[in-house]
């Protein structure tokens, strides 16, 4: 594999971007990339210049219109891509570990499902149709046969996160090019070799220089890409300001948006605890709690919550955590030294305001502990924003509808799980909670990448899922013809 990055004299590498099948340098001043744990600098990020977008999307509008690939080729490239990967596996986890402070477990999980998304999304793009339109039905039209065809927008601009920079990635590419598109990808600046190391498969893929672009900077780089009304698609996972800002320069033009949560994990009052304690604890502390739908808060009925707390903590006190390389360790560290300050901040907020410290609590650089708080409230700042780090929260209720109107009384509504043994009670949340998914003995946490994902209210709105993105980065078109 060939390596989008130059090593200067000092052994810190210099991230480049990608234009037209050839890697390049940026023009304005930009970052440093650090390692998550130890806090040194690996490599410098400067950001690209407008004027380097603005080709950039001369060049993607230019093969959209001039380069089709047929959906054969499309799917072999995704398949290609694929098998590179997990070819190329070790090297993905070096870069990607250092870069996000990711455990090799949780790397070796991004990876494998990355894998599984470009494969997802090579089906797709094989099998991607329209459907007759039975307009003989209609009066008069006895003489007339009817069709949609599923077509490509053309320009897909698609940014995305630190937390997962290979499989959010995927998420947006694999998708947009099944689907004909063309796309110019800004990667989040704190794992941007991640991203590029996965934009260089594509080209050793055999994917046409122009068919995908990369760029970096900040908010000004993107605004200076959504300038362009070339643009015809927006697939965006982040927070739900920055969702904002981007939704209101995109106008009419359609958008994704994957945005932020407070993800819900509910244990009704006969929940399995031996099934549903190990998977909130593992979906509380992964990635170092860095996920969207990673448990926040998991809601207990009153009648077992001492039961469930205890066990909660035994499992929690246990956890490996800090250096990420290190054999079992479950948490490392978060992606910035200024974030694990937040998180370290927003517990002793809450133990200041009547919270219960569980487990945990200190923090070590950029290490937080895994931490578990009871006795936690709506207005505590841990109940009520999304804490992004590894910290669960333990609230209790007397009845069923008491913990769905809890979810709802949050402004998110991405994925929330539910541990029951009562159908009436499962029915009942599938019915009422106003999210993006429910997942019935499972906890908010457990997508798999076939699946439709987004949320609702202020998560955001679109879905991921190759099956079900492929049909948002196209448009369908009618055809009739009369003999």
């Amino acid at each position: 594999m060939a390596y989008p990055f130059e090593t200067t004299s000092d052994g810190i590498a210099t991230c480049l971007m990608l234009l037209d099948g050839e890697w390049i340098g940026g023009e304005e001043d930009g970052c440093e990339v650090l390692d998550k744990f130890t806090l040194e600098p690996v490599a410098r990020l400067p950001s690209s210049s407008p004027r380097q977008i603005a080709a950039m999307l001369d060049v993607a509008a230019g093969r959209f219109e001039a380069d089709q690939l047929s959906a054969f080729e499309r799917g072999e490239i995704l398949d290609r891509v694929a098998d590179r990967i997990l070819a190329q596996a070790d090297t993905f986890l070096e870069v990607m570990q250092i870069e996000t402070g990711y455990t090799t477990s949780d790397c070796r999980n991004e990876i494998n499902r990355t894998v599984e998304t470009y494969r997802l999304s090579a089906e797709e793009a094989r099998r991607l149709a329209g459907e007759v339109v039975a307009i003989a039905g209609a009066r008069g039209q006895a003489k007339r046969t009817a069709y949609t065809l599923r077509v490509p927008l053309g320009v897909v601009l698609a940014v995305t996160p630190f937390n997962a920079p290979m499989n959010t990635v995927a998420h947006k590419l694999g998708p947009a090019l099944a689907a004909g598109n063309t796309v110019v990808l800004k990667p989040a600046s704190q794992t941007p070799r991640t991203a590029c190391l996965v934009a260089q498969t594509f080209l050793d893929a055999g994917l046409p220089a122009g068919h995908l672009q990369v760029f970096h900077g900040s908010g000004p780089a993107v605004s200076a890409a959504l300038r362009d009304e070339r643009v015809r698609y927006v697939a965006f996972t982040g927070s739900t300001g920055v969702g904002r800002k981007i939704q209101e320069q995109a106008g009419l033009r359609r958008t994704q948006m994957e945005l932020g949560s407070i993800a819900f994990t509910i244990l009704d009052k006969d929940a399995d605890l031996e099934r549903a304690v190990p998977k909130a604890i593992a979906a509380g502390y992964r990635k170092a709690g860095q996920v969207c739908t990673s448990v926040q808060i998991l809601l207990v009925h009153e009648d077992v919550a001492d039961l469930v707390a205890t066990q909660m903590a035994r499992g929690v006190k246990d956890l490996v955590y800090g250096d990420p390389s290190k054999d079992g360790c479950v948490t490392g560290p978060l992606i910035s030294l200024q974030d694990a300050e937040r998180v370290e901040g927003w517990i002793k907020d809450a133990l200041n305001d009547g919270a219960t410290l569980l487990a945990g609590g200190t923090r070590e650089n950029a290490v937080v502990a895994p931490t578990l708080l009871s006795n936690v409230t709506p207005t505590m700042r841990v109940g009520c924003n999304e804490i992004f780090g590894p910290v669960v929260c333990i609230e209790t209720f007397q009845n069923f509808d008491a913990a769905i109107a809890r979810v709802n009384s949050t402004p998110y509504g991405l994925a929330t799980g539910v541990f029951t043994n009562r159908l009436d009670h499962a029915l009942r949340a599938t019915q009422a909670l106003r999210v993006g998914g429910v997942h019935i003995n499972e906890t908010s946490s457990s997508r798999a990448d076939m699946m439709p994902y987004g949320g609702s209210k202020d998560s955001g709105f679109g879905r991921e899922g190759p099956a079900y993105a492929i049909k948002e980065m196209t448009e369908e078109r009618l055809v009739s013809f009369s003999f």
